[in-house]
C-alpha cells in the first residue's frame, strides 16, 4: 500500500514539473485582443456607418416639422382629407378617450372603435324593447332579452334570431335571475290599462333587476313614465314636479308602481353605489304596437283601418303628447351613456287634444271615419305635455319626427298585420 501511495506522489510531481508555472489560467485570455477594433471597422466598412446618420436625420426632421404642418390650416376641411378618408370611419355613436371629439369631430380611428358592452333589455320583445333590441344590436353591443311574452312577441324579434351577438330568455323578472352584464335597459312592465289592471308587477320586476345591477357592477336604466305626474296641477311638466296621483284609484297599481320603482332606484343609488338613470316616457306610438292595448292612438289607428268609429271619452278636449318610438329609442340610448341620473323627460312637445289626434288620424287613413263618444275614464289626466328642456341641455337630445311624419309608419304596419289576420300583441 505505501508503495503504491509514494508511486502516485511521483507520478503527481512529474505532472506538475511540465506545466510551465509562467501561463497561469485566466478568462481574460479567451477574449480575442481585437474584438473592440473589429467592431469599429464592421460600422465603417460598407458605408454602413453613413447609412445609420441619413436615417437620423430623416426621422429627426419628419418629428420636427409634422406639429407645424397640421398647424398650418386647421380649420381648412381639405388639410386632412387624405387621411380621413384612409384612416377615420364615421361614428354614430361618438368615441371618447384618446381621440376627442374636439379633434376628429364625429369619428374614431378605424378599428378603435368604442368597446362592445353586454346588455340585458328587460321587456325586449314588447313595443319599445324590440325596437331598443334593433338599434343595440347595430351598433355591435352583445344583447340578451328578458321577456315573459305577457304582452310581448316573438314576431317583434325574429329576424334577429341567427344573430350571434343576441340572446333570449323566457323568464319573468318577479322573479330574481343571475347574468354577468354591463348594462340593464328595465322596461319589463305592462304599460297599457288593459294589461297592467290585469297583473300590476312593476315593483318587484324592479327590485330583482336593481339587485342583478348591485351583484354585478351593471348601470340600471329605469324606464319611468309620465304617469308619475298624475292628473297634473303644473302645465307643462317639469321632472322637479311631484304631481298629483290618486294612491287608491283605478290606475294607482301603475302610477304608484313606478313612482315607487323610482324611489327604489334613487335609494340603490344612494346607499349601493349602483350607477342609475331614470326616464320618465311620455306617450309613444310606432310599429309593433299592440292593436288593442287600449291606449289611444293604437286605438284610433286600428278603429279606423277596421271600419269602426274612433272611440272618444270624454268631450275630447284632454290634451296628449306623441312622440315615435326612434326618438324614444334615441333618448334611452342618450341617457344611459350620459353621465346624469335624472329623471329625464322623454317626450313630444307637440300637444293636441284627443279631437285633433282623431282628424289626423281620418287624414292619414280615411277621410270618411267617424267618432265615437264615450263617457270618461276614472282619473284620465286632463293636460299631458312634457317639458324637455332638461333633456336639450344635458342629453343633447329632442324629438325629431313629428306626429304627421311617423303616423303613416304605424299605420302600414297596423294595416298589414290586420289584413293578414295578425292580432298578436305588442307592448
Amino acid at each position: 500500500m505505501m508503495k503504491q501511495l509514494h508511486k502516485q506522489t511521483s507520478v503527481n510531481q512529474r505532472r506538475d514539473e511540465e506545466i510551465p508555472t509562467s501561463q497561469s489560467y485566466s478568462p481574460k485570455m479567451l477574449k480575442h485582443p481585437r474584438s473592440l477594433p473589429r467592431s469599429i471597422n464592421y460600422l465603417f466598412k460598407e458605408q454602413r456607418l453613413l447609412f445609420i446618420l441619413v436615417g437620423i436625420l430623416i426621422g429627426s426632421t419628419f418629428f420636427i416639422f409634422q406639429p407645424t404642418l397640421s398647424r398650418l390650416n386647421p380649420s381648412d376641411p381639405t388639410t386632412h382629407s387624405s387621411l380621413s378618408s384612409s384612416i377615420y370611419h364615421d361614428s354614430s355613436s361618438g368615441s371618447s378617450g384618446f381621440f376627442s371629439k374636439r379633434t376628429f369631430p364625429g369619428r374614431v380611428p378605424a378599428g378603435i372603435g368604442r368597446k362592445s358592452l353586454r346588455v340585458v333589455v328587460t321587456g325586449g320583445a314588447g313595443f319599445v324593447g324590440s325596437h331598443l333590441v334593433d338599434k343595440l344590436i347595430s351598433r355591435g353591443d352583445e344583447v340578451i332579452v328578458i321577456d315573459n311574452f305577457f304582452t310581448g312577441r316573438k314576431e317583434n324579434l325574429v329576424h334577429l334570431f341567427r344573430n350571434p351577438r343576441f340572446e333570449l330568455i323566457r323568464h319573468d323578472v318577479v322573479e330574481p335571475i343571475l347574468l354577468e352584464v354591463d348594462q340593464i335597459y328595465h322596461l319589463a312592465c305592462p304599460a297599457s290599462p288593459v294589461h297592467y289592471k290585469y297583473n300590476p308587477t312593476n315593483v318587484m320586476g324592479t327590485l330583482n333587476m336593481l339587485g342583478l345591477a348591485k351583484r354585478v357592477g351593471a348601470r340600471f336604466l329605469l324606464t319611468s313614465t309620465s304617469e308619475v305626474y298624475g292628473d297634473p296641477l303644473e302645465h307643462p311638466q317639469k321632472e322637479t314636479y311631484w304631481g298629483n296621483v290618486n294612491p287608491i284609484g283605478e290606475r294607482s297599481c301603475y302610477d304608484e308602481g313606478k313612482r315607487t320603482a323610482e324611489t327604489l332606484t334613487m335609494d340603490y343609488h344612494r346607499g349601493a353605489d349602483v350607477e342609475v338613470r331614470i326616464a320618465r316616457i311620455f306617450n309613444t306610438y310606432g310599429p309593433r304596437m299592440c292593436l288593442d292595448d287600449g291606449r289611444v292612438v293604437s286605438n284610433f289607428v286600428a278603429q279606423v283601418i277596421r271600419k269602426q268609429p274612433m272611440t272618444v271619452y270624454g268631450d275630447g278636449k284632454q290634451t296628449r303628447s306623441f312622440q315615435y318610438v326612434s326618438d324614444l329609442v334615441d333618448g334611452l340610448v342618450a341617457l344611459m351613456e350620459g353621465e346624469h341620473v335624472g329623471p329625464f323627460n322623454l317626450g313630444n312637445p307637440g300637444e293636441f287634444t284627443m279631437l285633433e289626434l282623431a282628424e289626423v288620424v281620418k287624414e292619414t287613413i280615411d277621410s270618411s271615419a267617424t267618432i265615437e263618444f264615450k263617457p270618461n275614464t276614472a282619473d284620465d289626466p286632463h293636460k299631458r305635455k312634457p317639458d324637455i328642456s332638461k333633456a336639450k341641455e344635458l342629453l343633447n337630445w329632442e324629438p325629431r319626427i313629428s306626429l304627421r311624419e311617423g303616423l303613416p309608419l304605424m299605420v302600414n304596419d297596423f294595416r298589414n298585420r290586420i289584413l293578414n289576420g295578425d292580432e298578436g300583441k305588442g307592448l
